[in-house]
């Protein structure tokens, strides 16, 4: 469902912004946020929410 180029958010840090995912292996997520940089997220314990067009 993620692929790289996919604007997430982090539901546990909203303060990081909108990320986008950078790359995904297995469940490690890279994901670049603009307030916190590059973070590896284990999607295995945390669900990011996918940005939709609409919310841009």
């Amino acid at each position: 469902m993620l692929a790289p180029g996919t604007l997430v958010r982090n539901p546990d840090q909203p303060d990081w912004g909108e990320g986008q995912v950078q790359s995904v292996i297995g469940n490690r997520v890279t994901v670049n946020f603009p307030d916190a940089g590059k973070q590896v997220i284990n999607a295995d314990v945390v669900t990011l929410e996918i940005v939709e067009e609409e919310d841009w």
